[in-house]
């Protein structure tokens, strides 16, 4: 991405703190400059200066000025740069002899986290028109709004929002009646909670491997693990990756089985052009800050079917009858998202075909800066996949994949190893019924790098990746 351009980094001094707030969340640099109309530096704001100011008592509406810094570090054009005296420094203003801003500095001892959050869209107007309405709890317009645009998105008629991914899936399999005594199938690569929601529910996880192409639950592998006792099948879409959709479906139609699709990394993935969490009863997707598009905290099940819509938001609230009030018609869940989150969610969202084509750029980076070191997430036949995180398969044999995290991480970039296997934990061993050497494979050799839409300094990361790799040759 391309340096932040001088013009998103500084207000006029008529300005109110409003506009500087939303100027910080535009540029992500977490400051702004503050000038008067002759473009000459009159302080600094930061963000950390806008919360002390209204935790003060500062009004969104006063002016700039009241809360800016009037003594900062600035450096004047042509100064010789000190560059261990301004590591620390997050952001530098260059001026004239007249004091005038012509330019900026930016310390590139940076640490680059593996996601952050981007919240320069309408975010911040529809989060305070949400605090200001009043409606701060599980109830507002906005949860609606989010709910029905989000299922629109999936193209799906109904979505149910609720506080997090992992009660999403906890919420579906409880809405179809899975229970103790029933198996639910699971690949043996996923993050824990995929696993998770099935023994909170009482329900037996039979762990089974992936495909060597996709790194998805292995259709066959399904087929070879459903006993009688079988009623449902978790696909994950890894890492934004899509499943064997056509496959897997004809198989839970062939053994009358329930899917429930965990969508949490793949946000705008789809099967033969039909969105992910549209194929089975249920999609259940993940909000969460790393995720595609954010609430903070948050997930959602979409579905096609009126009466699981109906069970899933009578379940969501407390079991409670919609027509009787502090009438408990199921042992129900407290699972409900606020106003202020679907507040966010709703202006993400409006923003989220802008996200994945700015993840697919840094996917296409890396893979051009880093090929033949890595091997990256395949595209596939009738799939298309999304940029999660960019991530790859480390190929070169000169280092191990762990020892080039480390290496990384002391560099500053947040790199991180792809999940372990679900079936080397303790706790979920006794799951796995059959071998499962590519999800072991897959796991050992995976990495994925910082992917996110404030990543202003992409070249820096990969110019640190490829002296890295370098070294090892």
């Amino acid at each position: 991405m391309p340096k932040v351009p001088l013009c998103d980094l500084y207000v006029y001094d008529t300005a109110s703190v409003f506009e500087a707030m939303s100027l910080i969340n535009k540029n992500t640099m977490g400051m702004v400059f503050v000038v008067d109309s002759s473009m000459r530096l009159l302080g600094m704001l930061s963000d950390g200066d806008v919360r002390r100011g209204l935790l003060n008592g500062v009004g969104l509406d006063e002016n700039v000025c009241c809360i800016m810094q009037k003594e900062y570090r600035f450096m004047l054009r042509n100064e010789v740069l000190d560059f261990q005296a301004l590591q620390h420094f997050r952001l530098i203003p260059v001026v004239d002899y007249n004091h005038t801003l012509i330019d900026y500095y930016s310390s590139k001892n940076q640490f680059f986290p593996i996601a952050l959050p981007l919240l320069n869209g309408n975010e911040l107007t529809y989060l305070l028109d949400a605090f200001l309405s009043s409606w701060i709890s599980s109830s507002g317009a906005y949860i609606l709004d989010f709910e029905e645009a989000f299922a629109a998105y999936c193209g799906t008629k109904f979505g149910v929002s609720v506080f997090n991914g992992s009660v999403a899936l906890v919420l579906a399999l409880s809405a179809l009646g899975i229970t103790k005594g029933d198996e639910v199938i699971v690949p043996d690569l996923t993050f824990g909670a995929t696993i998770n929601a099935v023994l909170l529910v009482g329900a037996t996880p039979v762990i089974v491997d992936i495909e060597q192409d996709s790194w998805c639950i292995d259709p066959e592998s399904i087929r070879a693990a459903i006993t009688n006792k079988t009623k449902a099948i978790i696909p994950v879409h890894l890492y934004g990756q899509v499943c064997d959709m056509d496959n897997i479906m004809r198989i839970a139609k062939e053994y009358k089985l329930y899917v429930v699709e965990d969508c949490a990394e793949a946000h705008g993935a789809s099967f033969n052009g039909q969105m992910v969490g549209s194929f089975g009863d249920i999609g259940c997707f993940s909000f969460f800050g790393n995720k595609v598009i954010t609430t903070g905290e948050g997930g959602m099940c979409v579905c096609n079917d009126k009466k699981l819509n109906d069970t899933m938001r009578i379940l969501r609230d407390h079991g409670m009858d919609k027509h009787k009030r502090y009438w408990h018609t199921h042992i129900g869940f407290n699972y409900r998202m606020t106003n202020l989150q679907a507040a966010i969610g709703l202006a993400q969202l409006e923003r989220i075909d802008t996200i994945l084509n700015n993840r697919k750029y840094y996917e296409s980076s890396y893979i051009n800066a880093l090929v033949p070191h890595i091997q990256p997430q395949p595209s596939l036949p009738n799939r298309e996949k999304i940029v999660w995180l960019a991530s790859f398969l480390l190929d070169s044999t000169c280092c191990s994949r762990d020892e080039l995290l480390h290496t990384l991480k002391s560099k500053g970039v947040d790199a991180r190893a792809f999940f372990y296997p679900l079936s080397d934990m303790p706790i979920y061993a006794q799951y796995s019924r059959a071998s499962t050497p590519v999800s072991h494979s897959i796991s050992a050799r995976g990495f994925s790098l910082p992917t996110y839409e404030s990543l202003q300094n992409l070249q820096d990361i990969i110019k640190v990746l490829q002296s890295t790799l370098k070294e090892y040759e």
